[in-house]
């Protein structure tokens, strides 16, 4: 049967040419016109779905084909396609539609159902969208910085459509942070240190990553514990502090340093320095000091060994010494390791 298209339809040289490879198509394939609802339609589908592009015909139509821009994937039963993830939906004599198995973003585009009627060719185009879950390919490694610097932590992703992407810090409270792609932290303090969340999200799902910020700082004695204790009893002193790294401690009775020797044990466990005296003497009794010291500054504090009743405040706050001696001593020891 030949195929003439009506002097009164005005389409373009590609549209013949397509409509003349129509007359070619066998016309075995039932005999139906195309449903159209809309000149395009919008179809989104996930990477890695099936997508089926619709079209429906009926008794009007003699040829009809898909097209995948200016590529025939099929033509009438024939497929000229080589992906083997295409193939027809044909459900009784009113479907022929396109599905396309494990989706990726190279198929997205326009897809065009052509019939050609009786009287006139007619198209139906879809166009597929692609969505891609967000993938963060980039993150700032973990790092420690010193109390006061600048830090720019960076979280790169891509998606379809462009991922959102949003910073918390986990701790204490996780509230968001105000940043995108890079977060800056200017001047940071040690109330920032802790675990970053970077999370990349669009329409499709999310994805996560994490970053370890260590903020080191000089130490601080928060609290100390002096001992009223009588002749011949054991007393015990102790000096807690803060600090990052951990501080080194020492403590000094005057001028002297002291250490491990008989009758006298130092207990160090973290940021906590205990001095035990087990026997003390009329001697012991008066003024020690208590030293934390790491590589960004020293702090240290008066604590007290006395008789019982003379009134001294055993649970006093931290008396800083400004003794330009022990600043020196306790640099050095941490230093040259004395």
């Amino acid at each position: 049967k030949s195929c003439n298209f009506p002097h009164s339809i005005n389409i373009n040289y590609k549209k013949a040419s397509f409509f003349r490879l129509l007359c070619l198509i066998p016309t075995g394939f039932p005999v139906r016109s195309v449903d159209m609802q809309r000149a395009t339609d919008n179809i989104t589908i996930r990477q890695g779905d099936t997508a089926i592009i619709r079209c429906y015909v009926d008794d009007k139509v003699s040829r009809v084909a898909w097209l995948n821009r200016s590529n025939i994937i099929f033509a009438g039963q024939d497929k000229w396609s080589l992906d083997p993830r295409v193939d027809l939906v044909t459900k009784g004599q009113l479907e022929y539609s396109l599905r396309i198995q494990k989706v990726d973003v190279y198929d997205e585009g326009s897809y065009t159902c052509s019939i050609q009627t009786k009287q006139q060719p007619k198209t139906s185009q879809v166009y597929l969208i692609v969505q891609v879950p967000p993938n963060i390919y980039k993150v700032s490694e973990d790092i420690t910085v010193n109390e006061g610097s600048n830090v720019t932590l960076s979280c790169l992703a891509s998606g379809r459509p462009d991922p959102a992407i949003t910073w918390r810090l986990l701790n204490p409270s996780a509230d968001p942070l105000d940043g995108e792609e890079y977060l800056d932290i200017i001047g940071i303090m040690r109330n920032q240190a802790g675990r970053y969340e970077c999370k990349a999200s669009n329409d499709v799902k999310s994805d996560v990553k994490y970053v370890n910020v260590v903020v080191n700082y000089p130490p601080t004695i928060k609290k100390t514990q002096s001992s009223e204790t009588q002749v011949g009893r054991m007393g015990t002193l102790q000096c807690d502090a803060t600090a990052v790294p951990t501080p080194e401690f020492e403590w000094y009775r005057d001028d002297k340093r002291l250490s491990n020797s008989q009758g006298i044990n130092i207990q160090i466990s973290g940021t906590t320095a205990i001095l035990v005296i087990a026997n003390v003497t009329e001697e012991d009794y008066g003024n020690y000091t208590c030293v934390a010291a790491n590589r960004l500054g020293v702090q240290n504090a008066s604590l007290f060994l006395y008789r019982p009743g003379t009134g001294r405040d055993i649970n006093g706050s931290a008396c800083v010494s400004q003794s330009l001696w022990l600043l020196l001593a306790c640099f050095a020891c941490l230093f040259f390791k004395c």
